[in-house]
């Protein structure tokens, strides 16, 4: 990894974070992404710190909104020649039905559309890297069929559940992402679970019915641990940015011991991949 030029969004805390760390001490040039510029410049002192790496930068956005996540991969283009390993890390999970600017749900902006647009607005710095590579993170069990007159909860809304939905969604497109494009590899991977500011922000209203009187047990599993289930978890996304066992490996589901796993039935059927592909260009404005 010695000098390869590494994106990773929502990198700034958590698995992210931690996946960053890893990567930096491998010798890339690691620019990660966040939305606070105070809590963005303080993870990246942290990771220089402990990596000793100083090409380690930070690019900040709220990729909620379509308009910051172009502008994040304008910045990058202006000072990277190419990119070599993309991750999509950032993730989602809100507690209620909120809208974007951009009028789209948040968990299916942020889960869904965002790592389709940045990958599709990063594709010549990609492909300008002689090895290139996409990494993108689910989380949590996901269902065996997309709900497709439910995609951004205009019927109903239900915590995770919905979420689990826009986290198959994002499988679906990434596979048919790996289909279409065969100059760079695209693969996504589980990261099990971890504490995270994200799971530390669920609600015993997110979880479904017959999981709620767990959630005690629930919360004492993501509590606070200094990074360390952050660091395992990252494993996978890890082995799949750097390893040479998947160099030119494609259109693979890992699970969180960096081996290959059944992609869900939804992820197989051509024709959902092709409606929902097409529903998401129209959402970005990538086809008119």
């Amino acid at each position: 990894m010695k000098d390869k030029v590494v994106l990773i969004t929502g990198a700034t805390s958590g698995i992210g974070k931690q996946t960053a760390l890893a990567l930096a001490k491998m010798g890339a040039r690691v620019v990660v992404t966040g939305r606070s510029k105070q809590s963005g410049e303080e993870a990246v002192a942290e990771i220089k710190a402990a990596s000793g790496n100083a090409n380690v930068e930070l690019l900040i956005g709220d990729l909620s909104a379509q308009k910051n996540v172009h502008v994040l991969a304008e910045q990058f283009k202006a000072r990277y020649d190419r990119l070599d390993v993309l991750i999509n890390n950032a993730g989602l999970a809100s507690s209620k039905r909120e809208l974007t600017v951009d009028g789209i749900e948040s968990n299916f902006a942020v889960n869904v559309v965002t790592p389709f647009l940045l990958t599709h607005l990063l594709m010549d710095s990609l492909k300008a890297s002689s090895s290139p590579r996409v990494v993108t993170l689910m989380g949590g069990d996901v269902p065996a069929k997309l709900d497709m007159d439910n995609l951004q909860s205009e019927k109903s809304f239900d915590g995770l559940n919905t979420y689990s939905q826009t986290k198959l969604a994002m499988m679906v497109l990434m596979y048919e992402f790996a289909q279409r494009e065969k100059d760079v590899t695209i693969n996504v991977c589980y990261p099990g679970q971890a504490s995270t500011n994200m799971t530390r922000s669920v609600t015993p209203e997110m979880l479904p019915g017959f999981m709620r009187f767990a959630f005690p047990l629930f919360k004492l599993m993501v509590r606070e641990d200094g990074g360390k289930s952050a660091a395992k978890a990252s494993r996978s996304s890890i082995y799949l940015a750097s390893s040479p066992e998947v160099e030119g490996v494609t259109g693979k589901y890992l699970d969180t011991n960096c081996k290959e796993a059944a992609w869900s039935p939804a992820v197989l059927d051509g024709n959902s991949r092709d409606q929902l592909w097409s529903m998401v260009e129209q959402l970005t404005q990538l086809k008119s």
